[in-house]
């Protein structure tokens, strides 16, 4: 299902179980322009009112859309400058070292949740960034910029939750070579997969409660460096048992996927969040197929091999073909 006037196609349930939309926010790391020069391009592409917060993160915010944080993605930076702020000091060196991050560490962008019928509304920003300078991710120092997705669960219940995790790991290892995901961000520590042993876990399991979607989850990643990071969203159920087992600040309870795997190509001509974006819908569509979840998990135990597992490139192929003769990639 798609948006004749949009790039970004549409996943097969577009509202909550309240009737209220479905939301959306994008992260997106890049480097090349400043801080400054970031807010600005928002501005500029988005209109709203741009506030500066510390000298490490700025503010747009727009009446319709909401609130576009813009911020350089070093934690002590970040540290310092609020402490800076609080204690109404406007310390030079603070900014000496917000200007020289730059160079070193990605800008980010942060979005706000936008419906997702209409996600088009941010193209004007991707063009205004590349247009300032943007790069992204094959021209980084660090090529480990990506695009962050963060998708709001339809349900909140067991059922909804166990019917994505099954989609996701059925697709992982697929998902890896359709994003084309960049070989120095794939040996990074920031997008690892799901083990194996979490896959034939999830796989196995014909029905869940949630306690034992978090007994699985917190045993095998407990860890916010996943392709497809789970804890803001098992915090939104139970943030004390989180917290219990992975202590990170950085942790914000939301009840949405945070999907972490996409390279962002700002830099590239024809690049759209719509890439990523529509890539995602797969993992969105299979979810809502029951059987065909059921019989794909089968098809993975079956595959195992004594020792040495599921063959990936095998299961890749197999995957993809399955798919295409569904008309689903």
């Amino acid at each position: 299902m798609t948006d004749p006037d949009s790039l970004f196609a549409l996943p097969p349930t577009l509202d909550k179980a309240d009737g209220s939309p479905r939301m959306v926010g994008f992260e997106l790391e890049f480097s090349g322009i400043s801080l400054d020069e970031t807010a600005t391009a928002l501005q500029s592409s988005l209109g709203g009112e741009l506030r500066p917060e510390s000298a490490a993160e700025r503010a747009l915010h727009n009446d319709s859309l909401g609130e576009f944080n813009v911020e350089l993605d070093w934690a002590y930076l970040k540290r310092k400058a609020a402490e800076d702020k609080h204690e109404q000091k406007n310390d030079k060196w603070i900014e000496h070292l917000s200007e020289a991050a730059a160079l070193l560490v990605p800008v980010e962008v942060v979005c706000p949740p936008i419906p997702v019928t209409g996600l088009a509304v941010l193209e004007p920003m991707v063009i205004a960034l590349r247009k300032a300078g943007a790069i992204g991710t094959e021209e980084s120092l660090l090529a480990a910029y990506g695009v962050h997705i963060n998708t709001e669960i339809p349900a909140l219940d067991a059922t909804t939750l166990l019917s994505y995790l099954q989609a996701f790991a059925i697709l992982q290892w697929w998902l890896v070579d359709a994003h084309e995901v960049d070989a120095t961000r794939r040996v990074s520590p920031y997008i690892d997969l799901y083990p194996e042993a979490y896959l034939k876990q999830v796989l196995s399991r014909s029905g869940s409660t949630m306690d034992e979607i978090f007994s699985d989850y917190l045993a095998h990643n407990a860890s916010r460096n996943r392709a497809l990071d789970l804890l803001p969203l098992l915090a939104e159920i139970d943030e004390e048992r989180v917290r219990g087992t992975v202590d990170d600040p950085r942790i914000k309870a939301r009840p949405a996927f945070h999907y972490r795997l996409p390279n962002c190509h700002i830099e590239r001509p024809d690049w759209s969040l719509s890439a990523s974006w529509n890539t995602w819908l797969v993992v969105e569509q299979l979810a809502c197929r029951p059987d065909d979840l059921h019989e794909l998990g089968a098809a993975f135990l079956d595959a195992e091999r004594l020792i040495l597992g599921v063959n990936r490139s095998k299961w890749v192929v197999f995957i993809d073909q399955w798919l295409k003769d569904r008309e689903l990639a």
